[in-house]
């Protein structure tokens, strides 16, 4: 398993270099310069010259890379900025603040955005799902099929704004979305990501009800549960020992990649309800064509999905025991 998880580790590695060469690559593509962008509307070519070289876009693009590359492990020299110590993610062509502390001021919405939803999602999701396969067939689980699948075919941003308008602007019975920090306020911060928090997880909820009523009713029928009952184990035993285990491989796998997406920001969402999160930032620096921040974000995005693909795989072994075995 050592060896495994070890393995998977450099392979991550190896994956988040490829991403960052191809959004490197994919962003010198754009047809906008950023240094032009930056020079201003009187741009003379020995003003555009010096942008860029402050900038450090003054080299070719492998050049460029490798610096970039470069300033994460070692830290790297800038003509206007002077040192940046490792890791450098290089200093936003917009604000010429470091990126690594501009990502580490928005991930603490981006975190509470999504660890709140998930604590939603997953208690309401597996519950209801759980209870649609032990009522199979009977009212409940028609009836939480049916809202299921309409919940799932909604849309964050439509959502969003009906919930905003009727529960806040017209009931007054919850407080308009803001981040505020936990450690200032606890309970400032859960009031003001209760609505986006609800509105996030009404679709993972429906997606996780319709997938574990699915995975649980394939359990309760397999032949190692129908011994267990046959052994005479008492019902909850035979559920959670045996069928509730059984079926939570799949979902764990889908809740790391969903958790990973979400700490990566939730760019609807942040966008909807206008929250300063990694989701946000990376619209902005698309939009700006802000190479050093689209970068960052990018990396930790990717680095979040991975590390929880390998986290993943570790708590398998721990669900299942022939994984171990294996």
């Amino acid at each position: 398993m050592l060896r495994f998880l070890i393995r998977r580790t450099l392979g991550a590695a190896v994956i988040l270099l490829i991403i960052s060469a191809l959004v490197f690559v994919l962003f010198y593509a754009a047809p906008r310069d950023p240094a032009r962008i930056a020079c201003g509307k009187v741009c003379t070519p020995e003003t555009l010259a010096l942008v860029k070289k402050n900038l450090g876009i003054d080299h070719p693009l492998p050049v460029q890379y490798w610096d970039w590359l470069k300033g994460l492990f070692v830290g790297r020299d800038y003509t206007s900025f002077g040192h940046c110590d490792a890791p450098c993610l290089g200093y936003s062509f917009q604000n010429r603040e470091p990126v690594l502390n501009t990502i580490l001021d928005r991930f603490p919405a981006t975190i509470s955005l999504a660890l709140g939803s998930s604590a939603v999602f997953l208690v309401f999701g597996i519950g209801t799902g759980m209870l649609a396969a032990v009522k199979q067939g009977k009212t409940l689980d028609k009836v939480a099929s049916s809202a299921s699948l309409i919940a799932s075919s909604m849309q964050i941003y439509v959502v969003g704004v009906f919930a905003t308008y009727l529960f806040v602007d017209q009931l007054h019975w919850l407080d308009r979305a803001n981040y505020t920090p936990f450690t200032s306020d606890p309970a400032g911060w859960a009031k003001g990501l209760l609505v986006p928090w609800l509105v996030l997880s009404l679709i993972f909820t429906a997606n996780y009800t319709r997938m574990t009523r699915s995975q649980m009713v394939e359990s309760l029928s397999e032949d190692y549960v129908r011994t267990a009952r046959a052994k005479g184990l008492s019902r909850r035993t035979v559920f959670f020992r045996f069928a509730w285990r059984g079926a939570m491989g799949p979902i764990v796998t889908i809740f790391g990649l969903d958790l990973g997406t979400l700490l990566g920001g939730a760019i609807i969402t942040e966008q909807t309800f206008s929250i300063q999160g990694l989701g946000r930032l990376s619209v902005k620096a698309v939009s700006t064509n802000d190479l050093p921040m689209l970068l960052g974000v990018v990396l930790v995005a990717a680095a979040a999905i991975v590390v929880f693909n390998i986290v993943v795989d570790a708590v398998y072994a721990l669900i299942d025991p022939r994984v171990r075995l294996a």
